[in-house]
């Protein structure tokens, strides 16, 4: 294959056909958005990760207390060791012990990297939705000229 796409004019599909490719575009456009939700809900943690860093390695002392999160729900209470090193997750369940700098880098890094999946879906979305309204609007233009043709055959 040459991976070229090829274009069909949808002027020329049936009214089936359309409605066959618009309900595929309707699960596309779902689907991505419901990734795009997912991408922005990473972005969120992970800035709210890089703001804890930031701010928090500065704001702990030795000897104060804190609350480990275990789940999302529980929390245990803990000392820091050492303020100045944190445990990142590093993703699929490994975490890895960063000094709170190259934790900084390492949060900043996933920010940016999530922003810019971010910007290419949501061009990917709006084409599809594009290409959406344009298949709904042949659609309709159909089903109006079937309805038409249908009418003055029976008049």
């Amino acid at each position: 294959m040459s991976g070229k796409q090829e274009g069909v004019d949808i002027g020329s599909l049936s009214a089936q056909q359309l409605t066959a490719v618009k309900k595929q575009l309707d699960e596309e456009v779902e689907h991505l958005t419901a990734s795009y939700t997912q991408l922005a809900a990473a972005q969120a943690k992970f800035k709210e990760c890089l703001r804890i860093v930031q701010t928090g390695s500065s704001s702990f002392d030795d000897n104060k207390d804190i609350l480990v999160p275990l789940t999302n729900s529980l929390y245990v209470k803990g000392k820091l060791s050492n303020p100045d090193r944190v445990i990142v997750d590093v993703g699929t369940g490994f975490y890895v012990e960063k000094d709170t700098k190259s934790a900084t880098e390492f949060y900043d890094a996933k920010v940016q990297e999530l922003g810019a999946n971010i910007q290419n879906l949501e061009a990917i979305v709006q084409g599809k939705t594009n290409n959406l309204r344009v298949v709904e609007e042949v659609l309709r233009q159909k089903v109006l000229a079937q309805g038409a043709g249908t009418a003055s055959t029976q008049a």
